[in-house]
C-alpha cells in the first residue's frame, strides 16, 4: 500500500525536552495510539507502547520526558528510553526499543509518513 502523508501538529507545539503530541497511525488494519517528540533539535516518533508490556507510555497526555528532558520514560514501570533511538537503557525491558514512526519535519508542521503494513 502506498505511504500517506498527513499533518500531525504545527512544529512549534514541539519543544526540546517538552510535552510531546500524541496521534494515531494505521498498523495492520488498526489504529495504533503514537506520539511526536522533539529531542536535540529534531522530532523523533514512536508507537505510544512500552517495550516490556504494551502499555502507553504517557503519565498524563503529552508527558514522556522525565523531569530532566532527556529520557522517554514509561509511567507504568519506569523504563528509560533514548529519545532519538528509542532504545531502552534502564528497566525492566533493557536492550529493547520503541517501534518507531516515519515522520518529518517541514513548511512549519510534522508530517506523519504513515504506510499502513496490512
Amino acid at each position: 500500500m502506498a505511504a500517506r502523508k498527513r499533518v500531525i501538529c504545527d512544529s512549534v507545539a514541539l519543544t526540546e525536552g517538552g510535552a510531546g503530541v500524541r496521534f494515531t497511525v494505521s498498523r495492520d488494519g488498526t489504529d495504533q495510539a503514537a506520539f511526536a517528540v522533539r529531542f536535540d533539535g529534531a522530532v523523533h516518533a514512536y508507537l505510544n507502547r512500552c517495550a516490556h508490556v504494551p502499555v502507553e507510555m504517557d503519565w498524563m497526555e503529552g508527558s514522556f520526558f522525565d523531569h530532566s528532558g532527556l529520557y522517554i520514560v514509561c509511567s507504568t514501570h519506569g523504563a528509560a528510553y533514548l529519545p532519538d533511538t528509542g532504545f531502552c537503557i534502564a528497566g525492566p525491558c533493557k536492550g529493547r526499543r520503541l517501534v518507531p514512526v516515519q515522520v518529518d519535519e517541514s513548511d512549519g508542521q510534522i508530517w506523519l509518513i504513515d504506510a499502513d503494513k496490512t
